[in-house]
């Protein structure tokens, strides 16, 4: 058979040759004849450049072989020769089988075995550093790593660390692809000085000053930084460390005396809360400032929730000091009135004693009378006291009932303002930015509303409403206009809910609403009524109209139900709302649109 150049003749050929000889048509079968219509041997095809060249750039060049065994890929590929290229990758790999038959285990031991060794002028520090710049400094060569291991292990057992770290410092001939080494770790004793001051600087700043309280301890931490400052030396070195590890001792101690103290203080501080809460059972304008100290100190201490108390308790005390100078005036009134009561008492007992004292004299003298002309001139004066004594009654009367009118009006005002006095306790019961009841105040509802729902064998539903989008609110117009829209929602859900509806804030923009003798679809359908109307009241932010939404979760309480539990399951379906779009009212039981 003459051989065929064309190539179309060639696979023109090959293709009848696969009919002739009833040979399957397969890449293989196809490539067999190709070859031998052409006169080529197999093997000898098209180089696959572009797999190649996919393989060199995806393989790792993190060490120097790796990078060169990269490289000699991408000449073979230019040059179109893979005969070149299969020596220098069983080098390689012949390469990798030497490097895992060094002796790694025998290195790990005599590392172990030397590290804790004692050795002159190595302290377990200078170990650490100079084999941390080892490992540094050899990641990319596990050839060049082992021997420098070996080399620094042999350094410590003769005592010449110093030398081996130069020796490290120093380029390896012959390995061009490794990075010179960072100027901050050719010689660990540039940075202790830095150290020294950066530790010197903490006992000083960071641990002095929360000393205040325990002067011996600062002075101690003060007089730690001076040693350290001037530590040059590993056995001066080593006699910071101890002192240093008996100042932490002493601070592990102070910190459980503190600790102790807090207790102690609170638990006397919880005694004496209790005590005024059995002394001050009548005084309800007092019940407020006790509830909140209590709710403090039954908590983890915070100084955020500190700071809130204190505020709102100096805003209650004010208008309660300014209640109690009034009733306090009030009732010296009544005092007053009372004391010229009793003083007319005795002036109007006083002249009455003198009329019968005139009148039994005027008796005498009547029976003693001879004629008519002498009862004349008695029965004159028998009219003139009596007259008198009728005028002082009338007097009398009236500034009685001048008094009375008096003591009535002050025991009205006493009433009022020891009425104003618990209205103001109150206040810390409810939330100072929108005005309905806060946490405390939800308590003490709530437990009233579930013992009525418990009595009267009522429902009681519980909702939780939380503000969407609230954060991009915030930070898109800042947090007043935050607090508007809170105010905006609460003044929404009074205007809407009915009176015996109640509303708490329970959290940031959470808002918890207890409806009493209310079955749960309709409680949802109360929620759906609001977020229409929210809808239709535009929150204004200047002159933009700005749509606020809610989601709810809603659910009816159980009979097992506590406030906790009956919150937990109307939070989890708030959570579902937002889960499914926002703007949206879930019950615990079923979805309501």
């Amino acid at each position: 058979m003459s051989t065929l150049t064309n190539p179309f003749e060639i696979a023109r050929e090959t293709l009848r040759l696969l009919a002739v000889r009833r040979i399957p048509p397969s890449p293989e079968n196809y490539q067999t004849l190709y070859h031998e219509i052409a006169g080529t041997k197999p093997g000898g095809g098209l180089f696959p450049e572009a797999q190649l060249r996919s393989l060199a750039a995806a393989l790792p060049k993190a060490s120097p072989d790796q990078l060169r065994l990269a490289r000699q890929l991408e000449e073979a590929v230019k040059s179109a020769n893979w005969d070149d290229y299969k020596k220098h990758l069983a080098d390689f790999v012949a390469g990798l089988a030497e490097s895992q038959k060094l002796g790694w285990s025998e290195l790990i031991a005599d590392l172990l075995r030397l590290w804790d060794a004692k050795h002159s002028g190595l302290t377990a520090a200078r170990k650490r550093e100079s084999l941390e710049h080892v490992l540094k400094t050899s990641v990319a060569n596990p050839d060049t790593l082992f021997t420098r291991m070996q080399s620094l292990l042999r350094s410590w057992g003769q005592g010449r660390e110093a030398e081996h770290i130069e020796a490290i410092n120093a380029p390896e001939a012959g390995i061009s692809e490794i990075a010179p080494i960072s100027g901050l770790t050719v010689a660990s004793n540039d940075l202790l000085p830095e150290l020294r001051e950066l530790f010197a600087f903490t006992l000083e700043t960071a641990m002095a000053t929360q000393l205040i309280e325990s002067p011996q301890l600062s002075t101690d931490a003060k007089a730690l930084a001076k040693d350290i400052r001037t530590a040059n030396s590993a056995e001066q070195l080593q006699e910071f460390l101890t002192r240093l590890k008996r100042f932490a001792f002493k601070l592990e101690l102070l910190a459980e005396d503190q600790t102790e103290l807090r207790h102690s203080l609170l638990g006397l501080l919880r005694l004496l809360v209790g005590n005024i809460t059995d002394l001050v059972l009548d005084d309800n304008w007092l019940h407020g400032q006790i509830d909140v100290v209590r709710e403090i100190i039954d908590k983890p201490l915070s100084q955020r929730a500190l700071d809130d108390a204190e505020r709102r308790l100096k805003e209650v005390l004010y208008k309660q000091s300014q209640l109690k100078a009034s009733l306090s005036e009030a009732r010296e009134a009544i005092k007053h009135m009372l004391a010229g009561f009793v003083d007319q008492l005795a002036d109007f007992a006083d002249a009455t004693s003198d009329y019968h004292d005139k009148i039994e004299s005027c008796a005498e003298k009547i029976t003693a009378a001879n004629d008519i002309s002498e009862l004349e001139s008695v029965l004159g004066e028998v009219m003139r006291e009596t007259r008198t004594i009728q005028i002082s009654a009338q007097r009398s009367r009236d500034e009685l009932r001048s008094t009375q009118k008096k003591v009535q009006e002050s025991e009205a005002r006493i009433t009022e303002l020891e009425r104003e006095l618990e209205t103001t306790s109150d206040l810390v019961r409810h939330d100072q930015l929108t005005g309905v009841l806060n946490r405390r105040g939800l308590e003490e509802i709530f437990t009233k509303e579930a013992a009525r729902a418990t009595r009267h064998e009522t429902s009681l539903c519980v909702a939780l409403i939380d503000i969407d989008n609230f954060k991009k609110l915030n930070d898109s117009m800042g947090h007043d206009t935050g607090d508007e829209a809170l105010i905006h929602l609460a003044t929404i859900c009074r205007e809407t809910l009915r009176p015996q509806d109640t509303v708490a804030r329970y959290g940031g923009e959470e808002f918890i609403i207890l409806l009493p003798d209310t079955p749960l679809n309709d409680a949802a359908s109360a929620l759906t009524r609001l977020q229409r109307e929210l809808t239709k009241k535009f929150f204004l932010h200047g002159n933009d109209k700005v749509l606020i939404t809610f989601s709810a979760g809603v659910t009816r309480m159980k009979p097992d139900d506590t406030q906790a539990t009956v919150i937990k399951r109307a939070d989890d379906a708030m959570y579902q709302a937002k889960q499914t779009g926002k703007n949206r009212v879930v019950t615990a039981e079923k979805e309501t649109a």
